[in-house]
């Protein structure tokens, strides 16, 4: 095992320490916990001299912090962007989030082992769910959508060739989540072999995501799909849309840091999720997968949720439009 991977294993280790002790005192997590935690997890001593002067002592202190801090930071991010496919893990505080996550209210979970399925319905007959945390799966409300038929793999590559600007939008704001794939932006994901884009026989397969940040190309990709005939007529949706499409891989266990709800629209294939509740509430709720089929419109609170996907059938290709509303 190589120096990298020994540190990744260790941070990692000492990380699921300070969360369950966290999760163990029921209370937050304050900055100076995690410098405790880490001078911990780093075998750190403080040293004898200077006895008699704090001043000088916490001026030491500090510097040695700071200059270890940065001499693992890029192994901590290369193990995070591993374990969680995610490149803008580090800017994104990510790690911070995750350990400054509040303490949940099992409520969300309890009693829940299974979707709520509906047929399509009106706006009004959907009026009580709208702002439920328990997932739910509409059947064919998506179906007549133009982009049922018309977006795929081809005819995305083609409208952001056209908006070469957009393959570089990649900020805070504009991610590029290459999963378990060996693509590092969106670049290289369009520029594949047409034998691995279809994944034929002898093809890796390959599964990512992207946020489609760009004005043009989002009002292109929105002209074929419109806001849910369902939601709410208050509810907002971002000027930022997800796009995942790919074959058998999928996303890894994660929950999301969004300010709004989630809904997913399965347009090409079937697609297999499984929820999990947060650490806290695993002695009082319980783990269920479920899968959804092209058409089908999917509503989970990925906030409270952890989930994870992946293609139902072998070979089969995928494609989903996710947004956001509230």
């Amino acid at each position: 095992m190589d120096r990298v991977k020994l540190c990744d294993q260790i941070l990692l280790q000492k990380l699921h320490l300070l969360s369950n002790e966290v999760l163990r005192t029921n209370r937050g997590i304050t900055e100076r916990d995690m410098e405790e935690a880490f001078k911990q997890s780093i075998g750190y001593r403080a040293p004898r001299f200077f006895p008699q002067n704090d001043g000088i002592l916490a001026i030491v202190y500090s510097a040695i912090f700071v200059v270890v801090l940065f001499i693992i930071t890029p192994f901590l991010a290369g193990f995070l962007e591993l374990a969680l496919g995610m490149r803008c893990i580090v800017p994104n505080n990510y790690l911070i989030w995750e350990a400054t996550r509040p303490v949940s209210n099992c409520d969300f979970c309890r009693g829940v082992d299974r979707p709520i399925i509906l047929q399509n319905l009106t706006r009004e007959e959907f009026h009580p769910y709208a702002y439920s945390s328990r997932p739910i799966i509409i059947k064919r409300a998506v179906s007549h959508w133009p982009a049922v038929r018309a977006l795929n793999y081809t005819f995305l590559k083609d409208l952001y060739l056209k908006h070469p600007a957009a393959l570089d939008s990649l900020h805070e704001d504009c991610q590029f989540l290459h999963f378990k794939s060996n693509f590092q932006t969106l670049r290289d994901v369009f520029r594949m072999s047409d034998e691995r884009a279809e994944f034929r026989a002898g093809q890796q397969p390959w599964y990512v995501g992207w946020s489609n940040c760009n004005p043009a190309v989002l009002a292109e990709l929105r002209k074929l799909y419109p806001k849910p005939h369902f939601l709410p007529d208050d509810a907002e949706m971002p000027n930022t849309d997800f796009v995942f499409l790919g074959y058998e891989q999928g996303a890894v266990m994660h929950i999301d840091y969004i300010p709004r709800l989630m809904w997913q629209a399965q347009l090409r294939g079937n697609k297999s999720w499984i929820l999990a509740p947060t650490p806290e509430c695993d002695a009082e709720c319980r783990s269920f997968s479920f899968y959804v089929e092209p058409g089908d419109a999917l509503l989970v609170d990925t906030r409270l949720w952890y989930h994870g996907t992946f293609i139902h059938s072998k070979g089969e290709f995928s494609l989903t439009i996710q947004s956001e509303y509230g």
